[in-house]
């Protein structure tokens, strides 16, 4: 995985942009969800769901991958449902406080990690400051997310560490639309 976004120019690129579920989303994978973007080129997209908390915490991550004693603050975390795509592959966005293997810049504030070492270092408690567990990604293939930003399937805004890593899970789909000024209440699902 890169951040490779050859052929495609850097204005049309939509690396760090949050994609916002249209109120009248019917894909039940995607319906009222906040997705970052976090690569984006002619070959397609990747990005991870940043609102969709799963009944599991760290700990049980953590109990999967043998940890020994870790820290309970970071084993009491939510782990989120990155997206429908590749469910047994975790993925940690985390702030640059550490690098890691297998690392992409998603931004100046935003990595994306796709390695162990970074679970591991999260657990010991030396990990990032910040950080969001996912399990799964959402996927585009070439031209298909264009085609859907151009059907007014989502709206776009740019990223930011606090919602991304600060925003209660509930409040993120409103307050990322709050971002660009909108009221999703006031949109009609039939848009």
């Amino acid at each position: 995985m890169s951040a490779d976004t050859s052929d495609m120019s850097s204005d049309r690129s939509l690396i760090n942009q949050l994609l916002i579920a249209m109120p009248g989303m019917q894909d039940p994978n995607f319906s009222t969800t906040v997705t970052l973007i976090c690569e984006h080129n002619d070959k397609g997209a990747l990005g991870i769901i940043i609102n969709r908390p799963l009944d599991l915490k760290l700990s049980g991550l953590f109990d999967q991958l043998s940890v020994e004693n870790p820290d309970p603050t970071a084993a009491a975390s939510s782990v989120v449902s990155g997206g429908p795509v590749g469910a047994e592959r975790g993925f940690v966005l985390h702030d640059l406080d550490h690098c890691f293997e297998n690392t992409v810049a998603v931004s100046d504030d935003i990595q994306l990690t796709l390695s162990r070492d970074v679970i591991e270092s999260i657990a010991t408690g030396d990990g990032p400051t910040k950080s969001l567990v996912a399990v799964g990604y959402a996927g585009w293939d070439a031209g298909q997310l264009e085609e859907e930003m151009l059907a007014n399937t989502w709206l776009s805004v740019a990223a930011t560490p606090e919602l991304v890593f600060d925003t209660p899970f509930a409040d993120r789909w409103d307050s990322a639309a709050r971002l660009l000024g909108v009221n999703l209440a006031n949109i009609s699902p039939d848009a």
